[in-house]
């Protein structure tokens, strides 16, 4: 089951997000989930290396 989290950003961030989401044609939702995935696998890789 999926879990839910809440994030707070400033509103440089929050537009950078939503132009993303805008762009890919996705929901900011989606935009945060793939960049919390991209950045937990760029963690993961350099804790291995």
């Amino acid at each position: 089951m999926p879990t839910r989290f809440t994030v707070v950003c400033d509103d440089d961030v929050a537009e950078q997000v939503k132009d993303l989401a805008r762009q890919y044609d996705l929901t900011e939702e989606e935009v945060l989930r793939q960049l919390i995935e991209l950045g937990l696998e760029d963690v993961d890789g350099k804790a291995r290396a």
